[in-house]
C-alpha cells in the first residue's frame, strides 16, 4: 500500500510541474494527509539516495518535484538558451492560446494541448510575453493572460485586435487550428502576427 501511494504521488507531482498541496494530494487521492506527508518524506528519501537529476521537497503544506541542486549551473545553462532562443513549437502554439482564450488556467491550456505546459508557461513568463494572475474562481490557482510587451511585439492594442480573434476565441477552433499548423510546421501565433503586419501595412499604404 505504501509503495502504490508512493507511485501515485510521485506521478502527480511529475505531471504538475509545481508545487501541490497536501489539500489537494488528498482530494485526488483520496488518501489522508498525514498519509501524503509520510509518502512525501519517504519518497524525498528515496530521490537524495538515488542521487539522480531530480528531488522532492516538501513542507508542512506543499511537496513538488524539482532538479537536483548540484545540477543547477547546467540547467541555467537550459534556461539561457530557451529565454534568449526563438521561441519553440510549443510555445507558439501555448501562446496562441492564451492570447485567444486568456484569461486562461494551465488545465484548461493542457486540455486544448493534450500535454503538461508548466515548463512552457514558466519560460514564456519569464520572456515577458505572459502575466500570471489569481484565479477569482479558485484562490489555489492562477490564469494566465497575454502582456502589454506580447501585444506589442504584435503591434495591436488589446488582444480584441488580433486577426480572426472572435473566430479563434472558440476553443474547438484553436484545436482545429493547432493541428493544421502541426502538419505545416507553423504555429498559429506565427501567422496571427503575420496577418497582423500585412494589415498594418495595408493601412500604411493607403
Amino acid at each position: 500500500m505504501e509503495s502504490d501511494i508512493k507511485s501515485r504521488l510521485e506521478s502527480l507531482l511529475f505531471v504538475s510541474g509545481e508545487p501541490m498541496s497536501f489539500e489537494k494530494l488528498r482530494k485526488v487521492t483520496g488518501e489522508k494527509e498525514s498519509v501524503l506527508k509520510e509518502a512525501a518524506a519517504a519518497l524525498a528519501g528515496d530521490y537524495k539516495q538515488r542521487q539522480g537529476g531530480l528531488r522532492i521537497i516538501a513542507d508542512d503544506s506543499k511537496a513538488q518535484m524539482v532538479t537536483a541542486g548540484e545540477n543547477a549551473e547546467t540547467v541555467e545553462k537550459l534556461m539561457k538558451i530557451d529565454i534568449e532562443g526563438d521561441l519553440s513549437r510549443s510555445a507558439l502554439e501555448t501562446i496562441s492560446i492564451v492570447a485567444y482564450r486568456g484569461p486562461i488556467s494551465r488545465a484548461e491550456i493542457e486540455e486544448i494541448r493534450g500535454v503538461n505546459t508548466s515548463f512552457t508557461l514558466r519560460q514564456l513568463a519569464i520572456r515577458g510575453l505572459v502575466e500570471k494572475i489569481d484565479n477569482p474562481h479558485d484562490a489555489r490557482s492562477y490564469l494566465y493572460k497575454i502582456s502589454f510587451d506580447f501585444l506589442r511585439h504584435l503591434g495591436v492594442e488589446k488582444a480584441e485586435d488580433l486577426p480572426r480573434y472572435a473566430e479563434l476565441r472558440e476553443r474547438e477552433l484553436i484545436s482545429e487550428r493547432i493541428t493544421e499548423n502541426e502538419e505545416s510546421g507553423e504555429a498559429p501565433e506565427k501567422r496571427g502576427a503575420e496577418e497582423a503586419a500585412d494589415s498594418e501595412a495595408g493601412e500604411e499604404n493607403r
